[in-house]
């Protein structure tokens, strides 16, 4: 995602007006718009994230009708990941499934092709997770991901999130079928993490 939000220049000066909603030391988080369809359907198409996702690309279309559609659930919240102080757009970032009445979500992240491998995804991770921990109610986070994605499991370790168990062959994907690691964290492990907190950047 060297593709900031933006596609041509007129567009960087409107992209730029986007509100931050959520920042941390070296991402903010912007919430997702349909306008932003066709850039989180390119990423979606990759082979690579396809396949550590368990997803099959489907149409613009579709995707603009999931953002409008997920933009009315209250269960669910959206942003792209955006590095700071520049801006450029390195993935998308979810916390999805909330129940406030049990203090439980789900995160999901997806970054692009060209921002892997670079700590974006930890950075990202942790900033979701202190605001569910620091602005939400939340008790326990989860994450789902295929057994065999090393760099996701890598990140959520390194997050502080804790592998729980493995749903055997739970995924379908090309042909094959897949086991799918759970992992999770508890608001008392967050707040034992020695690391600095997003508002303290």
């Amino acid at each position: 995602m060297t593709d900031d939000i933006d596609y041509a220049d007129d567009e960087r000066e409107s992209e730029t007006e986007r509100q931050i909603v959520w920042r941390a030391k070296s991402v903010g988080l912007v919430a997702v718009e349909t306008d932003d369809a066709e850039l989180l359907h390119r990423w979606r198409s990759d082979p690579v994230a396809a396949h550590e996702i368990g997803i099959w690309p489907r149409s613009v279309t579709a995707m603009r009708e999931r953002i409008e559609r997920d933009g009315d659930d209250d269960d669910r919240d959206d942003f792209l990941v955006v590095l700071l102080p520049d801006r450029t757009t390195v993935g998308h970032i979810a916390l999805s499934g909330q129940d406030i009445v049990n203090g439980s979500a789900q995160i999901e992240l997806m970054l692009a092709p060209e921002h892997r491998g670079r700590g974006h995804g930890r950075h990202a991770l942790d900033a979701l997770v202190d605001l569910a921990f620091g602005e939400l109610p939340m008790h326990r986070l989860t994450a789902r991901t295929h057994t065999d994605n090393a760099p996701a499991l890598a990140v959520l370790s390194g997050s502080g999130f804790v592998r729980e168990g493995v749903s055997r062959s739970a995924c379908l994907h090309r042909g094959r079928r897949h086991d799918v690691a759970v992992s999770s964290l508890l608001r008392t492990e967050w707040e034992a993490l020695d690391r600095p907190r997003a508002w303290d950047a």
